[in-house]
C-alpha cells in the first residue's frame, strides 16, 4: 500500500482549514495544520510534507516570510507551496511565484479547483522525488561499475606484475622473496613517512617489485658472476635502469608508470653521484628514494652470488653512514627510528 501524501495547511482562520480538509479528505491525504507562521515553523522542524497550502495574509510571520524561510532551508526547499489568497491580487501572486510558489488558489475555495490543483502538484512532486531517487540509484550503479572496472584493472596490473616478477626470478637472479621484501619495506616506509596518499602507497607497493626489471636484458653470465665485476661488466649492469625504462615507459597504467619511475631512479643518489641521470636531492622521485633504501637493506642482508649476507646491524651501520650521500636523510631518519619494523620484515619473508 502506497504511503499517503502529507499536506500542511497554514491559515490563521480555523474555519478555512476545516473547509480545505473537508474538500480534500476524499483524496486519502494526511493533514497537519498551523494557525500561524510561528506554529508552522515548529511543525516543519520535525515533520516533512509533500505539499503546503499557505495563506498569505497572517499576523506575525506572514505567508511570504514563511515561504522564504522554507525555500532557504535545504531539507524542505523543494516542498511545493500553493499560496492561498482572499482576492486576486496580481502583485501578491507575482511575489509568490518569485519566492518559489508553484501555484495559488483563492478563497472562498472552489472544491473542484482546489482538488485538481492539489492533486496535480502532488503528482508532479512525487514524480520529481521518484526521478531523484532513480538518479541516485543510477549514480550508485555507475559508482559500483566504476569500482568493479578499477578492481579489474588493478587485478590485471597485479597479474602482469606477477608475471614480470616471475620472469625476473628466472632470468635475472632476483628471488621472489627479494621483490616481496622490497615491496613490503617500501610500503611500510611510505606509510611512516606520511607524505603519500593511501592510493599512492598502494601504487608504490604494487610497482616496487619491478625495480630491477631491466636486469632481464642483462646477460646472465654478468648477473650471476661469482666475484667482483670488471669495469666493462659494471657499465653493462648500470644500463639496467635505462633498459627498464624502455620496457615500461610506454604504459598508460598508473602502476606501470610508477614502476618505470622506480626502475629508472632507484640507483640515483641523494648527493647526485648515482646513475643513470645523476639526479640529486628532491629531483629524485620519492618512489625512487624509498625503494633505494628498501633495496639496499634487503641486498645487504641476504646472500648473493658475489657476496655473503651481512647481519642486520652491520647493514644499518653502513646505511646510516650513507645518509645524506646515497640516501634521503629525512627518510633515513624515519627508517632508523623504526628499525624493529623493518627487521621484522627481513626476518619474516
Amino acid at each position: 500500500m502506497a504511503n499517503k501524501n502529507e499536506i500542511l495547511i497554514v491559515d490563521d482562520v480555523s474555519e478555512n482549514i476545516k473547509i480545505a480538509i473537508s474538500i480534500l479528505k476524499d483524496e486519502d491525504y494526511n493533514f497537519s495544520y498551523a494557525l500561524n507562521g510561528e506554529s508552522a515553523v515548529e511543525i516543519l522542524k520535525t515533520k516533512r510534507f509533500d505539499l503546503i497550502l499557505l495563506d498569505i495574509m497572517m499576523p506575525g510571520i506572514d505567508g511570504f516570510k514563511l515561504a522564504r524561510m522554507i525555500k532557504a532551508t535545504p531539507a524542505i526547499k523543494d516542498t511545493p507551496i500553493i499560496f492561498v489568497t482572499a482576492k486576486i491580487d496580481i502583485n501578491s501572486i507575482e511575489e509568490g511565484f518569485k519566492i518559489g510558489a508553484v501555484d495559488y488558489v483563492t478563497k472562498p475555495y472552489h472544491p473542484v479547483e482546489l482538488r485538481v490543483r492539489v492533486k496535480n502538484h502532488l503528482e508532479l512532486y512525487n514524480l520529481r522525488k521518484k526521478l531523484a531517487q532513480d538518479n541516485k540509484l543510477l549514480q550508485k550503479n555507475r559508482e559500483i561499475e566504476k569500482i568493479q572496472y578499477l578492481t579489474a584493472v588493478e587485478s590485471a596490473q597485479k597479474e602482469l606484475i606477477y608475471v614480470l616478477s616471475e620472469i625476473m626470478k628466472h632470468d635475472s637472479g632476483e628471488t621472489a622473496a627479494h621483490v616481496q621484501r622490497v615491496a613490503e619495506i617500501s610500503k611500510k616506509l611510505a606509510i611512516l613517512d606520511g607524505s603519500l596518499s593511501d592510493k599512492e602507497v598502494q601504487i608504490l607497493y604494487l610497482a616496487a617489485p619491478l625495480h630491477d626489471v631491466g636486469n632481464v636484458l642483462i646477460k646472465n653470465n654478468i648477473l650471476h658472476k661469482n666475484g667482483p665485476l670488471d669495469d666493462e661488466e659494471l657499465l653493462q649492469i648500470k644500463e639496467h635502469p635505462t633498459l627498464a625504462l624502455t620496457i615500461l615507459e610506454k604504459s598508460t597504467q598508473e602502476v606501470l608508470k610508477a614502476a618505470a619511475i622506480i626502475a629508472h631512479e632507484h640507483h640515483e643518489n641523494w648527493d647526485g653521484s648515482g646513475y643513470p641521470q645523476g639526479l640529486k636531492g628532491n629531483d629524485i622521485h620519492i618512489y625512487g628514494r624509498i625503494v633505494a633504501i628498501a633495496d639496499v637493506l634487503d641486498v645487504l642482508t641476504h646472500q648473493r652470488s658475489y657476496k655473503e649476507a651481512w647481519n642486520f646491524e652491520k647493514a644499518i651501520s653502513y646505511m646510516m653512514e650513507e645518509s645524506g650521500k646515497k640516501f634521503d636523510p629525512r627518510l633515513m631518519e624515519i627508517f632508523v627510528n623504526h628499525l624493529e619494523v623493518f627487521k621484522e620484515i627481513i626476518d619474516e619473508y
